[in-house]
C-alpha cells in the first residue's frame, strides 16, 4: 500500500506513471484543499479536481487543470455583463465580515463572481456547482468527493486533506492574498514576505487521512510550502509521517523549481529554494529522489534519474526510482 500526497500539478504528473511499481487498488491519494476558495458562490477545489478529472480521464493535458475541450461561455458572459455594467474585474475579495459569513468550509476564502478572475470552464463549473449543493445538503467535503470520484469511475482512494477549512494565504508587499489571487491574478509577481495556513491548527485530518499515512507515503514534485505545506500544518499528519515510511521527489533541478512559484515560497519560509531545501521542508524524510545532474548533498539516501516529467513514460521512469527508494530504506 502507497499513499502519495498530491498538490498542484506535480504529483498528478508522477501519477501518470503510478501503475508501473503500484496498483490503483493498493493506491491512496490525499490532496490538498489549502489552494480552494469560494467563487460567486461555488466551491472550488483546485487539486481535487485535477485528480477527478485525471481519473476520469478527461483532464486538458495542456494546462494540468479544467477539462480538456471545455468551453468558457459563463467566463466569458461574467466578464461581458460586468463591462457594460462598469463593474470592476480583477480578484475582489469580499469583505472580512463575509468571510466567515455562510458556509464554514470556505472561510477566509470568499471571493466576488463578478468578472470572475479564474478562468473556469463549462462542465468545470457543473463539479462546481454539484459539489457545492452537496456541501449545502449537509454531506462533508470528503463524502462530496467521494460521491464524484465515483462518479469520474476512479480507481484510487482519493481523500481531500480535511473536512475544515483551511486557507493558504500569502502575505506580499502589496498586502494579504490568498494563494489563488497570488499565483493567477497577479501570477506570482509580488514579493512574498510569508505563507499562513488559516484555520489548520483547528482543522482535523478528513476521515481516513491519518489511516493512509500509516502505509509508506510518497510526496512527489510539487511544491512544497503551498501544495503539501497545508497538510503538515494540520495536527497530527508531521506527526505521523515521521512514524511512517517517507519518499519525496523534488520539485526542483538545483536551484530552479520546474513550474511554479516553489522558490520564492521556499525562500519565504527560511527554507534553501533548491532540491538542498527539501531537508528543512521535509525532515521526516527517510529518502529523496532527485535528479541525475543535481549536485545537492542531503543526509538522507538519495536515488538519482532524470525527474522531468513530459510523458507517461517520464512517469514511469520516475516511479520506478521511487521504488528503489523505498526498498532502500523500508
Amino acid at each position: 500500500m502507497v499513499t502519495f500526497l498530491s498538490g498542484g500539478t506535480g504529483t498528478p504528473k508522477l501519477l501518470d506513471g503510478a501503475a508501473a511499481a503500484f496498483s490503483p487498488e493498493e493506491t491512496t491519494v490525499v490532496a490538498n484543499t489549502g489552494d480552494d476558495i469560494e467563487l460567486g458562490g461555488l466551491f472550488v477545489s483546485p487539486d481535487v479536481d485535477t485528480l477527478l478529472f485525471q481519473g476520469g480521464g478527461i483532464l486538458d493535458r495542456e494546462t494540468w487543470w479544467g477539462i480538456e475541450g471545455d468551453t468558457h461561455r459563463t467566463n466569458s458572459a461574467l466578464k461581458d455583463i460586468a463591462s457594460a455594467a462598469d463593474l470592476p474585474d480583477g480578484p475582489q475579495y469580499l469583505p472580512e465580515e463575509k468571510q466567515t459569513d455562510g458556509r464554514d468550509l470556505a472561510n477566509w476564502r470568499r471571493f466576488s463572481g463578478v468578472a470572475e478572475f479564474m478562468t473556469i470552464g463549462d462542465r468545470d463549473r457543473a463539479v462546481h456547482i454539484t459539489r457545492t449543493s452537496l456541501l449545502d445538503e449537509g454531506y462533508t467535503l470528503s463524502e462530496a468527493t467521494r460521491q464524484l470520484a465515483d462518479g469520474f469511475g476512479l480507481t484510487i482512494d482519493l481523500f481531500p486533506m480535511s473536512d475544515d477549512p483551511v486557507a493558504s494565504l500569502v502575505h506580499t508587499d502589496e498586502g494579504l492574498m490568498h494563494f489563488q489571487e497570488y499565483w493567477v491574478a497577479h501570477r506570482g509577481e509580488p514579493t512574498v514576505d510569508t505563507v499562513e495556513f488559516r484555520g489548520s491548527s483547528q482543522a482535523e485530518p478528513a476521515p481516513g487521512v491519518l489511516e493512509a499515512l500509516d502505509d509508506t507515503v510518497v510526496i512527489g514534485p510539487s511544491n512544497p510550502v503551498t501544495s503539501i505545506g497545508p497538510m503538515l500544518a494540520l495536527p497530527g499528519v508531521a506527526e505521523a509521517l515521521a512514524e511512517t515510511t517517507v519518499v519525496a521527489v523534488s520539485p526542483f533541478l538545483g536551484d530552479d523549481a520546474f513550474s511554479g512559484p516553489a522558490g520564492d515560497l521556499m525562500a519565504a519560509v527560511n527554507a534553501k529554494p533548491s532540491t538542498a531545501g527539501l531537508a528543512t521542508a521535509y525532515p521526516f524524510a527517510d529518502a529523496f529522489v532527485i535528479d541525475e545532474s543535481d549536485d545537492a548533498t542531503l543526509e538522507a539516501p538519495a536515488v538519482r534519474t532524470d525527474i522531468g516529467i513530459d510523458s507517461r513514460e517520464d512517469a514511469a521512469r520516475v516511479i520506478r526510482a521511487i521504488e528503489a527508494a523505498i526498498e532502500r530504506v523500508a
